[in-house]
């Protein structure tokens, strides 16, 4: 009716031009670490392969991702992310490329398995570990300063080879949650602790860092 005032709806988040959709799924539950017997490494890296129910996990991770329009799968140098990431670059019929710089936080003297062992049996620097929210201060670990670094790198390289695309990038609870550490700002540990064969959604565009989610499982339910 002429004279009434326009009327605005509320709109749906649409993604800005050139923006890249990072898809930070985290690999599925990996091999029990068995006292005295330490997991191969690769790099310096603790790297068992995924259990049993790591591997349903990758197969319902995967299923959910093969209808949302990737273009791009990137794994890092340890198995548990290539195994989880195998379903889905066979129904898509990508090859997953490696990004060394997403493998997981070093943990030092804990490499191996024992950061588990130590975590578990509350042991006093692992307790002033989460009381201070840095990984180095286990013995011997990655600085917190490199680890973000080369975190804020390796993304800031992967979005910019795929504007106005969404990629998957199969990785670590710990590079997550440095991740989405650095776009939000929060305390280090804020989003530490994303579940195995969980999706965060990161949106990178002209060097802004938006978080679209944390921790979806609703494909394992």
């Amino acid at each position: 009716m002429a004279g009434q005032p326009t009327a605005y709806e509320q709109q749906p988040f649409r993604p800005p031009a050139g923006a890249t959709e990072v898809l930070l799924v985290r690999h599925g539950q990996s091999q029990a670490y068995v006292d005295g017997t330490s997991f191969p490494l690769t790099g310096g890296h603790g790297d068992p392969p995924l259990s049993d129910l790591g591997r349903e996990q990758a197969n319902k991770v995967c299923a959910r991702l093969s209808a949302q329009g990737i273009r791009a799968i990137y794994v890092t140098t340890l198995r548990r992310t290539a195994q989880t990431a195998e379903p889905l670059a066979a129904r898509l019929g990508l090859t997953a490329r490696v990004e060394p710089d997403l493998r997981e936080v070093h943990l030092g003297e804990w490499e191996g398995g024992e950061y588990r062992k130590m975590v578990a049996q509350a042991h006093p620097t692992a307790v002033r570990m989460f009381e201070q929210e840095r990984w180095d201060v286990i013995p011997g670990a990655e600085p917190a300063a490199e680890f973000a670094s080369r975190v804020r790198s390796a993304i800031g390289r992967l979005a910019a080879g795929h504007p106005d695309e969404r990629i998957a990038v199969f990785t670590h609870g710990g590079v997550i949650g440095q991740a989405l550490a650095l776009a939000t700002g929060s305390r280090l540990f804020a989003f530490t602790g994303a579940d195995n064969a969980s999706i965060s959604r990161l949106l990178v565009v002209d060097g802004r860092w938006i978080v679209r989610g944390f921790n979806d499982t609703a494909h394992l339910s």
